[in-house]
């Protein structure tokens, strides 16, 4: 009998409470495990963990403390601490990072005549798609051959995150990239913090 009268409440009415209390009962989620192209949040971070002498590690935190500033002055610090529980004397610390991005392609042997139209193509698709700017792209004559690097510009850290997730539902740019990847052997890239006397800022 209680069950038949509570049905006759408004349907609505009824949704809608049901549907608040399931929003304050979900737990929210603040963090995101997807990368690439699901990555939610925009900004690139990095972690770094150290692992300290034991018997260097007060004198280690001195020497931080003491001198933070002046790697403060080219990044964001996010966070930096030690482990006082679980694996010890480790320094973790996490930095928000710059806009220059150097990536590094080692390509299959055969030289340009081999995968240049390709990676020429991939190259000029990702800049003709207007998500980030091209600053170089440089390919060795001496010591380890068939590497390029490719130097890319973006005005902020959000926009270079972005422009990647665009470009990786960019049909033209997937489609390049699927023809030039077939001459690939590796890929690493890194983010660049220009120093005060570098002319590209």
């Amino acid at each position: 009998m209680l069950l038949l009268g509570a049905l006759r409440r408004p349907l609505a009415a009824s949704a809608a409470r049901l549907a608040r209390e399931r929003a304050r009962a979900r737990p929210q989620v603040y963090a995101s495990l997807a990368t690439g192209p699901r990555q939610d949040n925009g900004i690139f971070y990095e972690i770094r963990t150290y692992d300290v002498k034991p018997s260097k590690m007060k004198e280690f935190v001195e020497v931080i403390n003491q001198h933070i500033h002046l790697r403060t002055a080219h990044s964001e610090l996010v966070g930096f601490w030690t482990v006082e529980l679980g694996a010890m004397n480790k320094a973790i610390h996490i930095w928000k990072y710059g806009v220059y991005e150097w990536v590094t392609f080692q390509m299959k042997p055969g030289g340009p005549a081999l995968w240049g139209e390709a990676f020429r193509a991939a190259i000029n698709t990702h800049i003709n798609t207007g998500y980030t700017k091209l600053i170089g792209v440089f390919h060795t004559e001496y010591g380890l051959l068939n590497r390029v690097h490719v130097i890319w510009w973006n005005e902020s850290p959000d926009n270079r995150a972005a422009g990647r997730h665009k470009a990786h539902e960019d049909a033209r740019v997937v489609a390049a990239v699927r023809e030039s990847v077939r001459f690939l052997e590796s890929q690493e890239n890194m983010l660049l913090v220009p120093l005060h006397c570098s002319p590209l800022k």
